[in-house]
């Protein structure tokens, strides 16, 4: 199914390390209002130690106001490729470095938000010596390790309450599953 889409106004509201802007546009016949958030696009990383453990962080989100358990992630910053950006955050958040692997790109909220992320398996993973936590202010990070086979029931039983954790451990779990590997 095809829509004429035709963009009629746009204007910035506001600007900052995200910006949002208000658009209006013809869809088919119809006049529609969408605020839109800006972001940049980012990165989400699945590191995998030994072919069965998953290391995962834990950090106080304070849109939903609770500690989440996710994979770690992060914007992509300027004149950064996304595998540089994955790497920078493997190093600051879970403090590894390793191979990465592009699994796919998806946008994490379509209906209101330009963000896209690329996700990459991080395997081959080696611990980085004298490892200085380079955080963001809001991030108080603490890296957890979980068993893949944990980490898939977390996923089908809700345990995990970020979208983009439970669509990136499935995901790899579908890999796993198609090469035949047993973890």
């Amino acid at each position: 199914m095809k829509s004429k889409v035709k963009l009629i106004n746009t204007q910035k509201i506001y600007s900052g390390n995200i910006s949002l802007r208000l658009d209006k546009f013809k869809l088919n016949s119809k006049i529609i209002e969408k605020e839109i958030v800006e972001h940049l696009p980012s990165i989400g990383v699945i590191p995998v130690l030994n072919n069965a453990d998953i290391l995962f962080v834990a950090q106080y989100r304070h849109a939903v106001g609770k500690n989440i358990l996710e994979i770690p992630a992060g914007k992509i910053e300027k004149d950064e490729t996304p595998e540089q950006a994955a790497l920078r955050e493997m190093r600051e958040e879970i403090g590894y470095t390793g191979r990465l692997s592009p699994v796919m790109q998806w946008y994490l909220a379509p209906g209101y938000d330009t963000e896209l992320m690329h996700v990459f398996v991080a395997t081959n993973l080696k611990k980085i010596k004298k490892r200085v936590q380079d955080l963001d202010d809001d991030e108080n990070i603490i890296v957890k390790r979980m068993k893949y086979t944990s980490a898939i029931k977390k996923c089908i039983n809700g345990e995990f309450q970020d979208a983009k954790t439970v669509a990136a451990i499935l995901v790899y779990a579908k890999i796993i599953e198609t090469q035949g590997t047993s973890t």
